[in-house]
């Protein structure tokens, strides 16, 4: 191990946010969990819409308000606070997707110059800073 040199905002993807609840650690790769342990953890809010998502259409469980507090208490997970506005001109620039949740997810790590840790492949080929 030893590649993370010192703290750096990373931005979390939905499914890693879901993974982390459920305590299902092992699925993340262990340069992602190098990241998870050294990193300031944050998630976008469009993360928190696409669980609520999720949970609305049966594929969740929790709401993403459980899901969400249960990872700002344990974890100290933040929620990022840029502005939408930003994001959204930020992510009207990535054409490489037609899922607006991956598109502002990545518009928001990329305006504040965060890695993302996302196990998508389409995500990780488009965005210099996501890893797995």
């Amino acid at each position: 191990m030893g590649r993370v040199q010192q703290p750096e905002i990373v931005y979390l993807d939905t499914h890693i946010l879901m993974w982390l609840y459920a305590g299902l650690v092992e699925k993340i790769s262990p340069l992602a969990q190098e990241y998870l342990i050294t990193g300031h953890l944050h998630f976008s809010p469009m993360a928190e819409l696409e669980l609520q998502y999720l949970h609305e259409i049966g594929r969740v469980k929790p709401t993403a308000q459980k899901v969400v507090h249960a990872l700002q208490i344990d974890l100290g997970v933040k929620r990022g606070d840029l502005s939408f506005g930003d994001v959204v001109r930020h992510a009207l620039k990535l054409e490489w997707t037609r899922d607006p949740f991956d598109r502002l997810i990545v518009a928001e790590a990329s305006l504040a110059n965060a890695r993302l840790i996302t196990r998508d492949e389409t995500i990780r080929m488009h965005y210099q800073l996501a890893t797995w």
